[in-house]
This record gives C-alpha cells, structure tokens and sequence, in this order.
C-alpha cells in the first residue's frame, strides 16, 4: 500500500510515544500520528467506500439517493435544488475535503497559518492580487439572486454536515502531517475558489516586461520581436465570419506612457496552462451523431483537479467535471447537450502608475482632481511566530499591488492592478443555467452573467447544432491599451465601457462542419474590436484542425485519438531547416546515429522514442543562444515566443538577433545550430550517464503527476505517455490533460466516456488512489454511467447512501 512508503520511519519504538505528543518543529505530533487508533494507520482505507448506508440531517427536506460506481463516482438524485447541491457538497467534502481547502487558504493568503513564515511572502502576494476583495464583491452579487444563494448555501451547509461528522481519526492525512483541523466552510470559500481558478487562468500579461523591453529595443524592434498576430493564424472563430453588430470604437488618444521600469515582477501563472476542444456536426460523422470532445491542460495535481459527478432533480440532470469547493458541473453534458471549455487568450489585467499627494498615501491623482484612497491593513497569522502586518492601499482601480512594501523599487513605483477578476460576477449563475439548458439559445442566453476567466465556450446539442463562443467581461480599448504600462493620473488611459455580451465572438454551425480551440487567436483582423494577448498558441490548433478537415466519417474512437495525438508541429515547421544547417563532416559517431534518427523522425512524440528528446534538448539550446541578448538584463523581460523565433528563422535569416553578444565575431543562424547541436549531444550524454538509462522521451520529459504539498509517496513520477506542450496531448513534466471528456449526442441519447490523472479519491491510503493514470496515460477512457432516475439498476454501481431529514 502507497501510505507505507510514506516519508517518516516507522522505527520509533513506543517508549517516545507520549514525548512526542506535542510537535517538534516540521514534525507533526507523532503521538497522535502513529496511534493506530487516531493516527495515519486510520487513513488506510480496507473499504473503496467508507460510508454508512443512512445518514440523517435536519437540513435537508426530502430524501436524496447518492449512488456511487466502480469508479466512486457519485450519482446524486434529489427532489429540489437544496438538497441536491447539499448532497454535491457532502459527497465532495467526503472525498476532497483537504483539498478544498487547502486551495482557499492559498487563495487567500492564509498559508503562513498552517506551514510558517517560508510561505509569507506567498501570502502578502495573494493577498495584493485581491482575491478576497473579489470574491466578498461577487459574493455580495449572488446573495441577491435567490436561485444562486440557494445553491451556494446548501453547498456549504453539505460541506460542514461532513466536517461537523469527524474526529481527529477522521482527519484526511494532510491534516495529520501539518498538525491542524478542518474549519467551517462559508459561502465566500466557494467565490474564493473561483476567483483562484481566475487567478490560474486570465491574471497573465506581459505590461511591465513589455515597458522594459521597448526601453531596451526601440519600438521597431520590439514589433518584429513580439509582433501581435500573423497572416498564417487559424483563430477559434473561422476566418470570413460576419459580425452582425454595430461595434462601438475608441479612438487611441495622443498620449505617453509612464517611463518605468522594474526589475521583478509579482509571478505569473504557468503559461503552459490551456486546453483544447472541438465539435463536430452530424454531417461529418460516421453515424450522423454529434460529437464534441473538450481536454483542459492544467497543473498535473493529486488530488485532481476535477471531481466528476451527476447531479439530478427536477429540472437538472448533467454529469461531468465539477470544481472541488464550488458547487454545478463545470465541463459536461445532460440529456440534451454539451460543452467544453479552453482558457481564451485575451488581456483582461492591466497596470497603472499611481501618483500619491504624498508619503501618507491617502489620495492619489485623476486628472486635474484628487481622490481618496482605501487603507486596509492586512493581518498575517504565522506559525509559531509573531504576527505579520501589512497595509494595502486601494484605488478605483484595484489594489497597489507595487509600493514601498514590496517590489516598489526603492518607492519608485506604485502600481494599481485592474482586473476584471476584482469586480462583482455571476458565474455560478451562468453554470447553474447552463447545466439546465436544453438548446443552443438556452446555453447562449446564460452568458449575460458571466464575467470570467475569458473562456472559449464550445457546444454541441442532439438537435444537431454546435457552436463556439468566446465569453467574458472584455473592455472595449484602443489600439494597444493595457501592452504597456498605463498613467492613472490620465483618465483617457482607463477602460471607457465593455463589450456588449451579443458582441462577443460566436459562430454556430459552421459551414467547414466542425468548431475547434485550443488558446488560439480568438478572431482574425476583421473583428470590430481590438484584441490582445501578451502569449498564444500556434500548434496544436492547426493540427486539430487539419485532421479535422480529413475526417468526413468521424467516430468516437477518432476523437479519443485526437486527443492523444503526438504529432510535433513546431518540429514539423524547424527541425528541417535545423538539420539541412548542419556540418556533419566533423561528427562523432553518435552524433552521427543522433543525425540519422532525427533525419528518419515522422515528429510523433511516442514516449518510447528518442528522437523527440533529441530534439528538445537541441531546440533548448539554440533558443537560448538565439536570444542571449535578454540574458543578463537588470530589467524584467520575457523572450520572444517560438512561433516568431521559427519565423524569423525562416524569414529573416541574417537578423542581428542572431549574432552571439559574447563573441567577437559575427555568427549567423547556421552557427548558432551548429553550435546547438554540439551543445545538445554534450548536455544529453552527460543525462545519460547520471540516470543510467537511455533518453527515452517518456523518461527524459519525467510527466509526474505530484501531491499539491510536494510529497513524493504520494505523487506518481515518470508516467509513460507521450506529447508535450504545443502537442495536442499536452503532457509535459507537470502540466497536462487534466480531464479528458469526449461526448456524442443525437437521436434522444447521450454516451460519454472520460479519464483524468489521479481518482475520485483525496485519500493517499485509498487502494483506489491514482488508479485512473495509466489508463489516462494510454488513452483508455471509461463509458460514463449515465443514469435517468434512482432507480435504474446497473451491475457498475457498487453502492448506494441515502441522505434524509430527520424524524
């Protein structure tokens, strides 16, 4: 069993059993942690499912029926939407409590608490990101819809009926090892966790990196480096779309930007983070059905991400992958339709230079006016250390992240953080009208509610539509707004309106017969409104498309292998060109074998192959030598992106970017791949040597999927699959398909069939813990059990709860 592995030695004999009943530094109280009959022993589960048949609670008005399967998927069936969201919050508290919370207290800021002052820097970040202040806004937003209230209340009330059940003994391990207890859930933990998932997945930009390096190069420059699109682009919306609106634009004002530069940066999220998915219309599949497939690509984390659940009641019955501490099925289908989300790339953060009257910060400038600043000092619990206080000052804009108190420069700089993620929003309703719509105007008409993260929205209905819609809370700006660093001391630098939610990119039933995304450019150039984002992909949607368009009879096996595809595009476009560079007179002969094994590649990244390593590591290499010219800069700076480096590689062979700072001599891109190559071999043979194996590719590129606290006997390492990031199968180290759905739909039914990496289980000492890796790695996906009513009988249920009010 995996718990034994667990990090401590079992050679402590009971003779320091009461001594250590009180916590020794990083060690927990192992008193309490050893005893076999409170301590880790208890969370070695004999029983899949340990849970009593009955249980009563006095919140509930009806009885619910919870029916797990063999995969513990937990099918609820409830008379009303309390007591089915109460039943989703209990079963998930069940299975994820730690989890859940643990994310929220990292969310918020609340680390320090249970680990100590190494996470106190994290906190202050998390807390000038202005989660919280975000969620207690769109918290005060739901409370005023009588439908989302319900549903957020039961769901906390579901989750403290199940902490309110347990004893230390009962304690997920976590709890064990950082020596702390559950506390009560609140309805602004689920907004919390929302606006973390907004953290993770719309906080990127590029404004203080693209200030400094326009310092550095020159505007002329610094287009060719990070120009903002390219003929060639396939974006989500096809090209020749009409817009059938009457767009509202805004002049860009003649106006300078604040001269600031800064040396560090607050960090961003992964930019590996992102998704695919596609639909495809019953006129091109095999058996006239619609089919439609969505693969988020997060963090590769155990516990999972996702939580997958069925949930029915009246109104409601919608299955797929819900969001540990929030409550709706985030990625799903129900009897009639569909969807599937991937992260939008779209700039919805941008930062502004506060000017303070004075050194008391208490108002700041708005052009010819004076405006009040709000103080709120923050206070940091530490574990076993005194108190942390730190004041955060807020403007119209959003919290100064950047002042005297951190990353300000010496108090150069303050900086104000808008983000669309700090305002009021409503996507639970969105969520909630979403898992209940039935057709296509259903699902569009959701959206008025909805804020963020920017999310490519992709639908499919058994009346045969689909569709994609990119949504979310998208400022109307001018012609570069928010690249750059922005005055707000100057009022025309500031967002003037929205776009309407009717304006935002859709397109339904293609003419091509399929839609498709995956962290593309949203539109092309005739799009009415300016879009911007600081990093897009380039690969893995034109490869989905191009075998979209070659397949006229598709089938649920061909979405699944879709999915899994390893096709290397990016190798496709620069490993030839890399290889007819090199001078191979003077190779040894394994440079010579590594030569011919690139040469004889068809780019398929299969985890047993070395080529694909081979190649990374010399495309590392030579990235870096191309771009030597942002190394070493005191200056925060962000290199330029492959698809521009393969591009001016092609097209602008001579480019002064080439050339080697360090050198004397001129060096042309042809000695940078010579070089790189040589580079690569060394750097390979030398891995070679201290990991006493070959470099296969599954092995080098190690695809782990790791315990969120980092602890190896409970992650899983060196997992055999293929791809990478910018591959379709997106699985690289630590980032990759987080749940994998593909649905058909048409003729009155529904099939779907899922995987993700890890299990419905939280509990390390659970047999069934990770179990679904391998098959997640082979691309085995199960048939999801869709169930109509309670009663349905099917030899895959392996056990039934029933949850009722008491008498």
């Amino acid at each position: 069993m995996k718990l034994i592995r667990f990090i401590f030695a079992f050679g402590l004999t009971i003779t320091f059993f009461f001594y250590f009943n009180f916590k020794q530094g990083k060690i927990p109280p192992l008193g309490s942690f050893l005893s076999p009959f409170t301590g880790f022993w208890q969370n070695g589960e004999i029983e899949d499912l340990s849970l009593p048949s009955v249980l009563e609670s006095e919140q509930l008005t009806a009885p619910v029926i919870i029916k797990f399967d063999e995969k513990l998927i937990p099918h609820v069936f409830a008379k009303n939407d309390y007591d089915l969201y109460f039943a989703q919050g209990y079963v998930t508290a069940f299975h994820r409590l730690w989890q859940m919370e643990f994310q929220v207290l990292a969310a918020a800021g609340r680390t320090a608490e249970i680990v100590g002052e190494s996470q106190l820097k994290f906190d202050r970040i998390q807390r000038r990101k202005g989660l919280t202040y975000g969620a207690k806004r769109s918290l005060e937003v739901a409370e005023k819809d009588p439908e989302v209230l319900n549903m957020i209340q039961a769901y906390t009330d579901g989750i403290n009926y199940w902490i309110d059940q347990l004893d230390y003994k009962d304690y997920p391990i976590e709890y064990k090892l950082l020596d702390y207890a559950p506390e009560q859930w609140s309805n602004l933990k689920a907004m919390l966790l929302l606006k973390n998932m907004a953290d993770m997945l719309s906080r990127g930009e590029n404004d203080f990196e693209n200030t400094n390096a326009l310092k550095i190069f020159g505007l002329e420059d610094f287009n060719k480096l990070f120009p903002e699109t390219y003929a060639v682009i396939d974006p989500v919306i096809p090209k020749g779309t009409t817009w059938n609106f009457e767009s509202e634009f805004i002049k860009k004002p003649d106006l300078e930007f604040p001269q600031i530069f800064t040396e560090e940066t607050i960090d961003k999220p992964d930019p590996r983070n992102g998704s695919n998915n596609f639909a495809v219309s019953g006129k091109r599949t095999a058996n006239g059905k619609v089919l439609l497939a969505n693969e988020p690509d997060l963090s590769l984390n155990l516990p999972s991400i996702w939580y997958v659940i069925q949930l029915n009641a009246p109104g409601i019955n919608t299955m797929g992958a819900s969001l540990p501490g929030a409550p709706n099925v985030i990625i799903g289908f129900n009897d009639s339709i569909a969807w599937g989300l991937t992260n939008a790339k779209r700039d919805v953060v941008d930062w502004y230079n506060i000017q303070f009257r004075n050194e008391k910060r208490e108002e700041y400038q708005y052009d010819d006016k004076w405006l009040k600043t709000e103080k709120i000092i923050e206070t940091f619990e530490v574990r076993d250390a005194d108190n942390y206080y730190d004041t955060i000052v807020y403007t119209h804009y959003g919290p100064v992240a950047y002042d005297r108190n951190l990353f300000g420069e010496n108090n150069r700089v303050n900086m104000a953080m808008k983000w669309t993620a700090h305002e009021g929003s409503r996507e639970l309703k969105t969520l909630y009208e979403v898992n209940r719509a039935q057709n296509y105007d259903d699902f569009i008409d959701a959206f008025k509610y909805y804020t963020g993260p920017p999310q490519n929205f992709a639908f499919a209905s058994a009346a045969g539509d689909i569709a994609i819609t990119v949504q979310g809370k998208f400022p109307v700006k001018w012609e570069g707004q928010g690249k750059f660093l922005l005055d707000g001391r100057d009022s025309r630098q500031e967002w003037q309106s929205i776009i309407p939610h009717e304006h935002n990119a859709t397109v339904k039933n293609p003419e091509r017969g399929f839609i498709s995304s995956a962290n593309q450019h949203p539109v092309d150039s005739t799009y009415p409104y300016y879009v911007y984002d600081y990093k897009y992909e380039f690969y893995r949607n034109r490869r989905i498309n191009e075998r979209l368009k070659l397949l006229n009879q598709a089938t649920v096996k061909e979405m699944i292998r879709l999915q899994n595809d390893n096709y290397n595009y990016r190798a496709s476009e620069s490993l030839p060109m890399m290889l007819d560079s090199l001078d191979t007179a003077k190779f040894s002969p394994d440079m010579q074998q590594a030569y011919h094994l690139l040469k004889q590649w068809d780019y398929f990244a299969e985890p047993e192959w070395i080529a694909p390593t081979i190649y990374k590591v010399w495309w590392d290499e030579l990235y870096k030598l191309i771009w030597d010219e942002f190394d070493n800069q005191s200056l925060a700076l962000n290199k330029p992106n492959v698809f521009n480096t393969i591009y001016l590689m092609t097209n602008d062979s001579t480019n002064k970017f080439f050339d080697i700072r360090s050198t004397s001599q001129q060096e042309s891109i042809r000695d940078l791949i010579n070089i790189s190559y040589k580079k690569a071999f060394d750097h390979l043979e030398k891995w070679k040597i201290e990991n006493e194996t070959d470099y296969v590719w599954y092995m080098y590129k190690n695809t782990r999927i790791k315990h969120l606290l980092g602890l190896e006997p409970f992650s899983f390492d060196k997992v055999k699959i293929g791809g990478y990031n910018s591959i379709v199968n997106a699985a690289s180290g630590r980032h990759g398909p987080s749940w994998r759905m593909v649905v058909e739909l048409g003729d009155n039914s529904v099939q779907a069939w899922g995987v993700y990496p890890g299990s419905q289980t939280g509990n390390p000492g659970n047999r069934t813990y990770g179990h679904m890796i391998e098959d997640w790695a082979t691309g085995n996906y199960t048939q999801l059990l869709f169930l109509q009513s309670s009663n349905e009988e099917n030899e895959r249920l392996i056990f039934t709860q029933t949850l009722q009010p008491e008498n």
